[in-house]
């Protein structure tokens, strides 16, 4: 195994780039293929010192912003950035946590035929960091088609950052994502370590976009409000929602969903009255 693989993944990327690919004038005379370091430096906001020991492995620990600029810097596809993601975890020893299913904190019983009586409506219970742990059938019904739900679990901040779809299911989806980053940082600064590790896996895989927002939220995320979705087959949605605090030490919530308006109550009564998707049961 080669063992400087972050390095040589960084540096061959770079030598793959065609400067104008990137937006700066090819050159009569480039000794190196590709971006030289000094101007992939420039594009990441690192210094070339810095860069240098990266590709040579000397530096083996860069931290998840540096490595989200990187990314964005070297064009990197979603696929590429979840590859980078993981081997940094490779090379510092850990196990990626994309990798292995997440340990599942227990939902209480109680929790769990709340959930049961708030049926048919859209309802569930997340993680302060925005897993979702368990919802009801109305919820899948709402989310299965906009790719919020299925069989691996969901994390709310990862698909609104990850997930293609999430931009074309929420038309406000600046503000929403505004408002997972800060759920995620609010969390993280509490000590939260799941949540600092989904922010580091972040910085990787949406780059500035997260980064930027996860760096600068300077509020807390709302408890209640209005979320609009684009629904495939429900059309456009105003969605209040009221997020209740469970009691316990586990940091759990209550999300409920509800019309803001008649329209989106009627589009609401011909989704809950669906088939559910079939999906994992949670």
């Amino acid at each position: 195994m080669v063992d400087n693989v972050l390095g040589g993944f960084l540096r061959a990327r770079r030598e793959s780039i065609s400067p104008t690919d990137v937006g700066l004038p090819a050159g009569a005379r480039r000794r190196t293929p590709g971006l030289r370091r000094a101007e992939l430096a420039i594009l990441a906001g690192v210094s070339v010192e810095y860069l240098t020991r990266l590709e040579r492995g000397r530096d083996r620990h860069p931290s998840g912003q540096v490595l989200g600029a990187l990314a964005d810097a070297l064009r990197l596809s979603p696929d590429e950035r979840v590859h980078l993601y993981r081997l940094v975890k490779v090379v510092g020893g850990e196990v990626c946590a994309m990798s292995v299913a997440p340990a599942r904190p227990p939902l209480r019983p109680t929790l769990r035929a709340l959930l049961d009586r708030l049926e048919p409506g859209p309802a569930l219970v997340v993680t302060a960091h925005g897993d979702v742990l368990a919802h009801t059938t109305g919820f899948t019904r709402l989310a299965a088609p906009v790719g919020l739900v299925g069989d691996v679990p969901a994390n709310l901040a990862r698909y609104v950052f990850t997930d293609a779809r999430a931009r074309a299911t929420f038309p406000d989806w600046a503000r929403v994502a505004d408002e997972r980053a800060a759920a995620l940082r609010a969390a993280a600064d509490l000590g939260d370590g799941a949540a600092a590790a989904l922010a580091d896996e972040l910085c990787i895989t949406a780059g500035g976009e997260f980064g930027r927002r996860f760096a600068t939220a300077a509020a807390l995320p709302a408890w209640t409000g209005v979320e609009r979705w684009a629904h495939p087959t429900a059309g456009d949605l105003r969605l209040a929602f009221e997020t209740l605090l469970l009691p316990g030490t586990d940091d759990h919530r209550l999300v409920a969903y509800l019309p803001a308006d008649p329209a989106t109550a009627a589009a609401l009564t011909t989704i809950l009255t669906m088939a559910a998707p079939a999906t994992a049961p949670f």
